[in-house]
């Protein structure tokens, strides 16, 4: 157990290790970067402010930006010591949720990123009296900036509210994006953040001084107590979006990073370019891309961590130099590890970035656990393929077995310092999520899975479904589709999936094709390409995926099998342009309810 709270490490890096270039973003064509000092003195002046303004603690300021930057981490401290609470908002969710929010969190004021956020969230101001003011990141007409609060003065106010904060306290409330119904208001305490930033520091291979790359929203607790954990270490962070990344002129060239954070269809997308540069190869060189390709999708870990045998060969090393050299020089050439979570990351992904020398490793955890339960190591045989890790020192890990699971298998509960304080507003919700066991507040994560052991006998915590996502089908059997869903987007063809089948007399799929992929093979296939809405109509198109099918289908049960499917012409995306509601949550879960809603109709033909 530990005693601090999360602005103790800022402090700490200032007195300790300070960096010239500790956080930094991309203001137009130019880098730049604010050291420890600035970032703490700003931190300081914009709580004077904030306390001149009217601001106290206790109370609640949100904010939203699409890209994290410097700012945003100023206005982070400044609310963080002198008790006011953050609550952070995904920029991709529509005006009906941010009214939700603010309206349920009593927001007083609120700093916006952009005019597009500015204009979403004045809309939500309107049914929202708590509101008082909004404050722009960056120039917004209408509205004033975020450093028009700083105040000079005398900063003893501050001191003795730091003083007064405890461990225990209350320091943010976190909105889950959800799969079904309005968002819940995880209330975190510094304790439980402390606790995560405390475990990650023991697993990940970064030093003062190094450089990260952080891009996902920091609206998400992963990314948060990533960042706080940055601090901690001291390393340098660079803040940027996914979109700028790759290329020679992205991020990744710029920065060449040691570390980043991630999501599973991050390094999906990187894998798609990477088959996408392959395909177009010709002669010995295609050759030699697919006959690396094969090589690393046999890849695994050995219980000492080093290569298999069978990839320590002379081709192996020949592949590496010519092949694979080339993917870490498109991550920056310097990359140490890769950290990825939120949803579940493919073993095909896993297996050829590994065997590519770039390090990538699963972590499982929920916002309710602040968020980390397990974790896969970097070290030599801490990591077991299928599993997301041995559980975090701290963490305690029970399955509750069930009826309807396989021997083994249960809902797994977690206990930890870092486990939420409860839900906002939300007494009933928090008790059905916490459950007192032996005196020990377990969360109930709703996630179904099992310890699996490697070859020293070490439990590894492997995930087999959502309690929740089961289905049950007219004939009464329960169907996991996750495990399912995790095999179809293994094939290049495939960029999304989702099993119906509940109260329904057999299972089916809705799939979403990988466009680049479908038109790869259609080429190859002398099936000339149109648009992918006649496309997914092709005798040929649907013959190629009831070949996939029909190999799946094997891996399964016979009442788990998928019986019929249909291929849908338009890709699921976390946000919608036209305002609709969007098929992926912000972190690119799927949104059951609304797919279903959305193809009804196609759902219904299947089962005519």
């Amino acid at each position: 157990m530990t005693d601090k709270r999360i602005f103790d490490y800022l402090d700490e890096q200032l007195l300790h290790f300070p960096q010239a270039q500790a956080f930094g973003a991309r203001y137009g064509h130019t880098a730049r970067y604010l050291s420890t000092q600035e970032i703490a003195t700003q931190a300081k002046l914009l709580a004077k402010g904030l306390l001149d303004y009217g601001i106290k603690p206790g109370d609640m300021v949100a904010t939203v930006v699409s890209q994290t930057t410097p700012e945003w981490i100023i206005v982070d401290f400044a609310l963080l010591q002198i008790g006011v609470l953050n609550v952070p908002m995904y920029p991709t969710i529509s005006p009906r949720e941010y009214a939700y929010i603010l309206q349920e969190s009593g927001c007083r004021i609120c700093f916006v990123g952009s005019q597009e956020l500015y204009e979403k969230v004045a809309k939500a101001q309107e049914s929202t009296p708590s509101l008082e003011a909004i404050f722009g990141f960056t120039d917004i007409p209408g509205i004033a900036r975020w450093d028009s609060l700083l105040r000079d003065g005398d900063f003893s106010e501050i001191e003795r509210i730091k003083a007064s904060i405890k461990p225990d306290d209350l320091c943010t409330i976190i909105y889950t994006s959800g799969t079904t119904g309005n968002p819940k208001g995880v209330m975190l305490s510094h304790r439980n953040i402390v606790f995560n930033v405390e475990a990650m520091r023991l697993y990940i291979p970064l030093s003062h001084g190094e450089r990260a790359l952080s891009f996902l929203p920091i609206s998400h607790i992963f990314e948060r107590a990533v960042v706080y954990a940055y601090t901690a270490y001291g390393a340098s962070v660079f803040f940027t979006i996914p979109d700028r990344l790759g290329g020679e002129d992205g991020e990744l060239q710029a920065i060449k990073p040691h570390f980043f954070s991630c999501v599973p269809r991050l390094l999906e997308k990187v894998y798609e370019r990477i088959m996408n540069k392959g395909l177009v190869l010709k002669g010995p060189k295609r050759w030699m891309f697919f006959r690396a390709l094969e090589k690393a999708e046999r890849w695994d870990f050995t219980p000492d961590g080093s290569a298999p045998a069978a990839l320590r060969s002379f081709e192996w090393k020949l592949w590496q130099k010519l092949i694979f050299s080339k993917w870490r020089e498109a991550l920056g050439g310097n990359i140490r590890g890769i950290v990825t979570g939120a949803s579940a990351c493919p073993m095909r992904i896993m297996r050829v970035f590994n065997a590519a020398g770039i390090p990538v490793r699963e972590g499982y955890g929920l916002t309710e656990a602040a968020p980390v339960i397990s974790f896969c190591r970097f070290e030599n045989g801490g990591t077991l393929l299928g599993a997301v890790g041995m559980a975090v020192d701290g963490v305690d890990i029970r399955i509750e077995p069930g009826a309807d699971y396989r021997p083994g298998e249960g809902e797994v509960l977690a206990h930890s310092e870092g486990i939420m304080l409860g839900y906002y507003k939300k007494p009933e919700q928090t008790d059905e999520m916490i459950r007192v066991i032996d005196g020990k507040r377990y969360l109930c994560t709703g996630d179904v899975g099992m310890f699996i052991q490697d070859k020293k006998g070490r439990n590894f915590l492997k995930i087999t479904d959502r309690k929740k996502e089961l289905l049950k089908t007219s004939g009464g059997k329960y169907i996991a589709p996750s495990p399912i869903e995790s095999i179809f987007k293994e094939h290049r063809l495939v960029d999304q999936v989702m099993v119906v089948g509940e109260n329904l007399k057999f299972v089916s799929a809705l799939i979403v094709p990988a466009v680049e992929a479908l038109r790869d093979w259609c080429h190859k296939h002398q099936i000339e390409w149109t648009e992918l809405s006649e496309m997914v109509h092709h005798p040929k198109v649907i013959e190629r995926y009831q070949m996939l099918v029909d190999r799946i289908n094997p891996h399964f049960g016979q009442f788990e099998q998928i019986k019929k499917f249909a291929l849908l012409a338009h890709p699921w995306e976390a946000v919608k342009e036209d305002g609709s509601d969007a098929e992926l949550t912000p972190t690119l879960k799927l949104k059951r309810r609304v797919i279903m809603e959305k193809y009804q109709s196609v759902i219904h033909q299947l089962y005519q």
